[in-house]
């Protein structure tokens, strides 16, 4: 330890403090002193007149009222985080703590918790505050025997919110000295996480179950009743094999969907000429609109408009987008394909002059396994799952889908690539 040091700037500030606070005895023994050495006693009396008045200023500096030291109990060799204040720390935890009483009195309340919940102030009853039946058997429970207990609690305002609430005994004080420690670990994303698991396979496991009901039935019929009935076994043969269509149709998109979400957070580095993507995407389904009496107009800037991305991502995403205005806006008998420039964002966008689509189902599109129409959506051999992939990638791309609608006169859905992932050429 060296007195140029944090520990010696210390020393010596207690140093100072101690020298000003015993001023008035030092200025009193110096003038004593003073006076005894001038008088011209021999020096025997003038040691012991000294040596009195040395230790009567011992004795009352003693007595004198001291100020808090506050070096007095420092480590200096201790990190700086063992020098912080539990209140410092609870003020910093990103999770919502309360400390409470035995009375259930609300002694401290972090910054996390009152952003998390309704005003709660210091002195208020905490199970005024949370009235649900499972918070209040909870922090009773744990008043009763002080052992620490979880809880699932659920928030409904302002938003959805699921937290784990746990309660344990803060010290051993006896009685209504005890305190409480309340914290709540947000577990909405999980709860939402496992909601989407438990609907995928749900929907899944449904769209799966009726072709494979289909498929069983008719095998059923052949291999009885329509044995020697060639005109059915045709006819059904026919209906198998569109069922086991779809059925692969559906595996092939939930194992794109799945290629594409573990893939979602590779950055994509690839030049992609989006003049060319959308060209050749209009070219390869135009047997498809013309069979559905559909005329695809183009209207793309001449040149390459290039993206960052993946080319083949890219043509999954426009070939999705066009051949469902072919399929759904068909009764408009033709769709627009855009590409240009909007400042410096990249607009590409497909227009519909169908049916359109009513305002409450245009939030929903992109959700696995969502249809306006399930007959329609049946009827065109969708599976669900389009929109989700196509949502899917542009979120690895950093683009968005914009989807607008007029019931009556058609959709646009338009993909905004932003500006920080252009490159002009």
């Amino acid at each position: 330890m060296t007195i140029w040091g944090p520990e010696g700037l210390a020393l010596r500030q207690r140093a100072m403090d101690r020298l000003f606070q015993a001023r008035f005895l030092l200025g009193a023994a110096a003038f004593i002193t003073a006076l005894v050495l001038s008088s011209g006693a021999s020096w025997w009396l003038s040691f012991g007149i000294l040596m009195m008045v040395y230790l009567a200023i011992i004795v009352l500096s003693a007595a004198l009222p001291r100020t808090a030291d506050p070096y007095a109990n420092a480590n200096f060799n201790e990190p700086a985080v063992f020098r912080l204040s539990g209140q410092q720390l609870a003020a910093q935890l990103p999770d919502p703590l309360i400390i409470f009483d035995h009375a259930g009195t609300i002694l401290f309340v972090n910054p996390a918790a009152n952003g998390a919940f309704p005003p709660l102030a210091r002195g208020g009853a905490l199970l005024m505050h949370f009235r649900a039946p499972e918070m209040q058997t909870l922090v009773q429970a744990v008043m009763a025997d002080a052992l620490p207990r979880s809880v699932d609690y659920f928030e409904r305002v302002p938003v959805e919110r699921w937290y784990r609430a746990t309660v344990l005994l803060l010290d051993q004080a006896g009685g209504a000295n005890r305190q409480y420690l309340l914290s709540f670990r947000d577990q909405t994303e999980a709860h939402r996480l496992e909601r989407m698991r438990s609907d995928f396979i749900a929907n899944a496991s449904h769209e799966l179950r009726t072709p494979l009901a289909s498929l069983s039935g008719f095998i059923e019929t052949l291999r009885g009743p329509a044995r020697n009935d060639e005109a059915a076994r045709d006819n059904f043969l026919e209906i198998m094999q569109k069922q086991a269509e779809r059925m692969a149709r559906l595996i092939d998109d939930l194992l794109s969907l799945s290629r594409i979400e573990m893939k979602a957070h590779i950055a994509v580095k690839d030049q992609v000429d989006l003049t060319t993507v959308l060209n050749h995407v209009a070219d390869s389904l135009k047997p498809l609109a013309t069979n559905l009496g559909v005329e695809i107009e183009r209207h793309i800037e001449p040149g390459p408009v290039s993206v960052l991305g993946d080319r083949d991502e890219l043509t999954q995403v426009f070939q999705n987008l066009i051949e469902n205005a072919c399929k759904y806006g068909q009764s408009g008998k033709k769709i627009i394909v855009e590409l240009k420039r909007a400042g410096e964002s990249i607009k590409a966008s497909v227009q519909d002059f169908g049916p359109g689509i009513p305002d409450e189902h245009i939030p929903r599109l992109t959700e696995r396994f969502y249809r306006v129409s399930l007959e329609t959506s049946r009827a065109q051999k969708g599976t669900g799952l389009g929109l989700a992939i196509v949502k899917h990638i542009l979120t690895r791309h950093r683009a968005r889908l914009v989807v607008r609608s007029k019931v009556g006169e058609g959709s646009s859905f338009t993909v905004m690539f932003e500006p920080q992932k252009l490159e002009r050429t």
